[in-house]
């Protein structure tokens, strides 16, 4: 299976709290809700639509999860939504039991065994699996070479400060750009894949 962090971003590479103003105000963070006025539902909805067509398993880390546990089960009957219902889930997390997974589908990966946990779900046969938002998750899996594509929507937005993705640890990540798309909100819809070494 392939990893894939899809993300909306910043042009300072920033990604938290792209959908609400209290989503995520950690280190005080007043802009939640930045995304919402760039997002163009015909050409970056048919991106993310494009995404779970592919996708088998969804990926998050706590607070991820628990937005999205506490949005898409109110949603039935969409067929976007059923699909986020119904998919199976993983969550990292070292505060959430097992038994606080009441979202469909949903199984807890303790935070000491993710980088293994990954491994072995990256081994299996089949389709995705999607990392959507979850920074510090995200980090951590670029950092130990987990990642297989990143699908990031760069929006055309200055932030000053923020959560991002890519671990801020001196190391150079050489990207191969795999396709691009530009919404009519001034949105760029990359997708990119690790470079293959030059040997």
């Amino acid at each position: 299976m392939r990893i894939v962090v899809s993300d909306f971003m910043s042009l300072d590479g920033v990604v938290q709290a792209p959908g609400g103003r209290e989503e995520d105000t950690d280190g005080g963070f007043a802009h939640g809700g930045w995304s919402m006025p760039f997002f163009d539902p015909e050409v970056m909805g048919a991106a993310i639509g494009g995404a779970m067509e592919s996708t088998e398993a969804l990926l998050f880390g706590r607070r991820t999860w628990q937005t999205m546990a506490a949005a898409w089960p109110e949603r039935a009957g969409d067929p976007f939504a059923d699909r986020m219902n119904e998919i199976r889930k993983y969550v990292v997390s070292g505060t959430l039991s097992q038994d606080d997974l009441t979202w469909n589908n949903s199984t807890l990966i303790p935070p000491a065994d993710v980088v293994e946990a990954v491994r072995r779900l990256r081994a299996e046969d089949g389709g995705d699996i999607q990392v959507m938002g979850s920074a510090t998750l995200a980090q951590t899996l670029i950092s130990n070479d987990l990642v297989d594509e990143l699908l990031l929507m760069i929006e055309p937005i200055v932030l000053g400060g923020g959560k991002r993705i890519f671990p801020d640890d001196g190391q150079a990540r050489t990207m191969e750009l795999v396709s691009t798309t530009t919404a009519g909100t001034g949105v760029q819809i990359c997708t990119y894949r690790p470079a293959r070494s030059q040997t």
